[in-house]
Parts: structure tokens; C-alpha cells; sequence
């Protein structure tokens, strides 16, 4: 059984930090290919970073482009998205997504980040 677990959100001030974290289980996130979205209220999930399983390549949403990073920790199993710099336009539950090279999505429950003065 496919778990993926995030954690890390919160609430934050404008300008300040978080890094999320995404803990796989019953799934190697070294072959697969790993993204995390966002979606606000009454906003479509948009693709905000994303990992390749092969060569590790990453791909952001330009709006994030220079304060957001993902990377992953094969030995741990987990992806992670350092989140700096962030605004208020920033809020959103965060999902993270494996997908597999066969094409199949899993899917976590999602962590709220909330950046507010």
C-alpha cells in the first residue's frame, strides 16, 4: 500500500521560511517521478516543483522560481520542498504526488501553509 504523509505546514509571516516534507512508503521515490502542488481556495491544483526519478532534474512553477526548492533523500525515503521568501499568495494545502514511470498518481493528504502577518 502506497502511503505519502506531508508535513510542515503552517502559519508564517511574509518573508519567512518552511520546509515540507513528504514520507513515502510502499513506494522507492528514487524511481519515481515526485512533484508537490498547491491549491487555494477556489483555485485550481497547479504543479508548483517537481523531480525527475532519473537524473534528478527539477522543474518549478515560475512564481516560485528562486525561493522554492525540491530535493530528495533517497535513504530516507521522503521529498522535501524548502519553501523561502513566502507571501501571502503562497497559501495553499500542499500536496505531494509520486508518479510512476508506468504513469500511475499517488497522492498525499495535503498540509496547510498559511503566510500572514
Amino acid at each position: 500500500q502506497v502511503q505519502l504523509v506531508e508535513s510542515g505546514g503552517g502559519l508564517v509571516q511574509p518573508g519567512g521560511s518552511l520546509r515540507l516534507s513528504c514520507a513515502a512508503s510502499g513506494i522507492t521515490i528514487s524511481r519515481n517521478a515526485m512533484g508537490w502542488y498547491r491549491q487555494a481556495p477556489g483555485k485550481q491544483r497547479e504543479l508548483v516543483a517537481s523531480i525527475s526519478y532519473r537524473g534528478g532534474s527539477t522543474n518549478y512553477l515560475d512564481s516560485v522560481k528562486g525561493r522554492f526548492t525540491i530535493s530528495r533523500d533517497n535513504a530516507k525515503n521522503t521529498v522535501y520542498l524548502q519553501m523561502n521568501s513566502l507571501q501571502p499568495e503562497d497559501t495553499a494545502l500542499y500536496f505531494c504526488k509520486a508518479v510512476t514511470p508506468g504513469g500511475l498518481g499517488y497522492w498525499g493528504q495535503g498540509t496547510q501553509v498559511t503566510v500572514s502577518s
